[in-house]
């Protein structure tokens, strides 16, 4: 039994460091409260490590590797030697390094954050036992992350993987299938395509990245057709046999697919069990913690973060709910941010960046005959035909109201999110941002001219 007596208080006692606990703990420092901040692994949690970084800086090398192939049309002779794995293993690597270095350095410098290294386990509504040790918090955030899910059956080992062993893989393989057409599916797919694998995406939902705009849906999948990167959709995944050559997936209407390995990319589940949550109250609906609006459990003083509430598993949510929520137990009140408005890029060729209502959702909500749509093609944008890259921005508006979408594909889209994300999140009319200045040639002025003709001004188209 933990040692309750001597037990070190702290105002605000997070488990987990990852994006969402590491933010909570930064900014309850700057408002003046003490915390505890407890880490089993290493700071920084999945995205640093694991997910966001690592597999963006492979889709980097994945980058540069098709500039090389396809240099000879920009008039630079540039030939493809082949992909080092190795190097591009310590490139990646050494990002990671650098940011967890910069991270740790960060965390030091803040007097009063302790860090308490070890696993830690809830017990009743203010303590965190580490190590057989207990701490108190006048407050806990629970902030414990997720993990890479698999499906029901489906054991990973061998030539089965998922994103965690990808990303540590010393050889490329000749050929790979992935099943899961969502985000952490298709960017792999673009990763591994422009590597020289032979890719092909199994989603059982009837098309790929299925959360997106039917628009967007379309024109990814063109892209990917285009690309080479084979897929199956609308048919499920029965089960997969592994021998010494590779694996074989079968799909429930008897179909089958061979290669060297499987990618299980079906999404993240939550990590909460065997934690002490639901024996201290805690509600938890299929792995997730169930909060309130403002992120509260219902229990005590605890609030749940990040990838552990039900909602979009994204580090920059994870960001802002442990910003908010160190606001909130100091008082602040601070505004509530709906995930719908929180911003989405899936980082493949071509990107897909997006936030607010897709076109079919806005209709569900404000009405069939209360929405209007614009689509401008970046076909008419100079900067996106001198990168070589084709796609689309389509706006989603209320009618007669503020823009409440914007769903965008192409090259380097996702760097076009920042103001996408203030229009809809400051219900901005097509009017306001139609007087607005975007600077020439770039991507982002294709932004200004969808909202130009979305106003019923079109300059150049």
């Amino acid at each position: 039994m933990a040692d309750q007596a001597t037990a070190q208080e702290f105002d605000i006692l997070v488990l987990g460091g990852g994006s969402g606990g590491y933010a909570a703990a930064l900014r309850a420092v700057q408002l003046g409260l003490t915390v505890g901040l407890v880490e089993k692994a290493k700071l920084g949690g999945t995205c640093l490590h694991n997910g966001c970084i690592p597999t963006k800086a492979l889709l980097h090398s994945a980058e540069l590797a098709d500039h090389a192939r396809d240099s000879a049309k920009y008039g630079v002779n540039v030939t493809l030697d082949g992909i080092d794995i190795n190097a591009v293993n310590a490139y990646k690597d050494g990002i990671i390094a650098g940011k967890y270095k910069g991270l740790q350095g960060l965390i030091k410098s803040k007097k009063g954050i302790t860090v308490i290294e070890g696993e830690g386990k809830l017990q009743g509504t203010d303590t965190i036992v580490v190590n057989g040790t207990a701490y108190k918090g006048k407050n806990i955030v629970l902030a414990t992350g997720s993990y890479s899910r698999t499906l029901p059956g489906l054991e990973i080992g061998g030539k089965v993987i998922t994103s965690d062993q990808a990303l540590t893989m010393d050889t490329i393989p000749k050929s790979a299938i992935i099943l899961g057409g969502g985000v952490i599916g298709v960017e792999f797919a673009s990763v591994w395509k422009s590597f020289g694998v032979d890719v092909t995406i199994v989603e059982g939902l009837p098309s790929l990245v299925p959360n997106e705009d039917a628009t967007i849906i379309k024109n990814f999948e063109r892209a990917f057709k285009k690309r080479g990167i084979k897929f199956s959709t609308g048919v499920f995944f029965q089960g997969v046999e592994q021998n010494d050559d590779g694996v074989k997936v079968t799909l429930v209407d008897g179909k089958t697919f061979e290669a060297d390995l499987l990618l299980v990319a079906v999404g993240r589940g939550p990590v909460t069990a065997n934690l002490g949550y639901e024996e201290a109250g805690v509600t938890i609906d299929r792995g997730f913690v169930i909060t309130n609006e403002r992120l509260h459990t219902g229990v005590g003083n605890i609030y749940a973060v990040g990838d552990i509430v039900p909602g979009v598993q994204l580090a920059h949510r994870g960001y802002q709910q442990g910003i908010f929520v160190a606001e909130e137990i100091a008082g602040l009140k601070p505004v509530v941010v709906e995930d719908i408005n929180i911003p989405k890029v899936t980082y493949s060729e071509p990107e897909i960046a997006t936030v607010g209502y897709t076109e079919k959702a806005a209709k569900e909500k404000f009405g069939e005959d209360q929405v209007q749509t614009q689509e401008y093609n970046l076909a008419g944008n100079g900067k996106s035909s001198i990168l070589g890259t084709s796609g689309l921005i389509k706006l989603v508006r209320q009618k007669d109201g503020p823009v409440v979408g914007v769903h965008m594909i192409g090259a380097r889209m996702g760097e076009q999110v920042g103001e996408a994300q203030l229009i809809v999140n400051w219900e901005a009319y097509p009017e306001d941002v139609a007087q607005l200045v975007h600077a020439h040639p770039t991507q982002n002025e294709a932004l200004g001219e969808a909202h130009l003709a979305l106003a019923g001004k079109p300059l150049h188209g």
